[in-house]
């Protein structure tokens, strides 16, 4: 199992879209979930390559900055 790293809300908002699903594999970058805030669409993106292993909130849910929103496995080294 390689490590677990926390994707963390850079803002307050919504969460407009998902745009991951558990299990699916990821790159740096890629985004996992939208968040709208002041009228605006922010992006959230995996820190790391790996698998998504969690979602922490749904379409629609609010998230506060600093929120955990989803959790991906990272690759092993």
């Amino acid at each position: 199992m390689g490590k677990r790293v926390e994707v963390i809300a850079e803002i307050t908002g919504t969460v407009w879209k998902i745009e991951r699903a558990i299990g699916e594999r990821l790159a740096e970058g890629d985004p996992l979930v939208i968040i709208e805030s002041m009228k605006m669409e922010i992006p959230i993106e995996a820190p790391c390559a790996g698998s998504l292993v969690e979602l922490r909130c749904a379409e629609k849910d609010p998230v506060h900055e600093g929120e955990v929103v989803a959790v991906v496995e990272m690759d092993p080294s």
